[in-house]
């Protein structure tokens, strides 16, 4: 089977959608939880979060679709400034993709789902109680990127906490460990089940 970009354009919508988002390969399956100054909760999947550097401050980012429809955690980011990230896993798996149906801002996706809110240390975004690694973020830039109209979200990660057993002596976290979900496509989930870790690789 072969495309040119111009069979890519002619594609069925669907079929290119789903074509182009399972090729890249697999992705993290995160939830990204906000709250509005007006106290109303939020938490939508994310396969799109991506590591920008460690230190100093460590940085992740992650990609909005355009703005053109409302996007109930980009103005919740924008107007609070924090947000979190939790990584899903094996058992909460249909109630992280339920998050994806679109539902009026007044309505949080905790409330429709098996997700519970968890607090901790005064931050003001709300957690995923089920999830064994999550972060509190703080919105650091948005970078518009003017080719498909995108938005690149980048902040700071300010609160970490994982279950003690995860972590290996040298802060490897073993995310088989935790049943940590990916993310093939729009709609199929993997949990992974072999790792194998290899040395750092030297010039021969």
């Amino acid at each position: 089977m072969y495309f040119n970009r111009n069979d890519i354009d002619q594609l069925d919508h669907i079929y290119k959608i789903n074509l182009i988002n399972s090729i890249t390969g697999y992705k993290p399956a995160n939830l990204i939880a906000t709250k509005s100054k007006s106290g109303v909760t939020n938490v939508a999947v994310f396969s799109s979060v991506v590591h920008y550097g460690s230190a100093p401050p460590p940085i992740l980012g992650f990609v909005l679709r355009p703005t053109t429809v409302r996007r109930h955690t980009f103005d919740n980011i924008i107007e609070t400034g924090y947000y979190t990230i939790n990584h899903i896993n094996e058992a909460i798996v249909e109630d992280a993709h339920h998050t994806s149906a679109k539902y009026p801002k007044d309505v949080s996706e905790f409330n429709k789902t098996g997700l519970e809110e968890e607090y901790n240390n005064d931050f003001y975004a709300p957690f995923v109680k089920q999830s064994t690694i999550k972060m509190g973020m703080t919105f650091l830039q948005k970078i518009d990127i003017e080719a498909n109209g995108t938005i690149l979200i980048l902040g700071e990660i300010t609160d970490l906490y994982i279950n003690d057993d995860l972590v290996e002596h040298d802060g490897f976290a073993d995310l088989m460990k935790a049943n940590t979900a990916v993310i093939n496509g729009l709609d199929t989930y993997a949990i992974p089940t072999k790792n194998k870790r290899l040395t750092y690789q030297r010039p021969k």
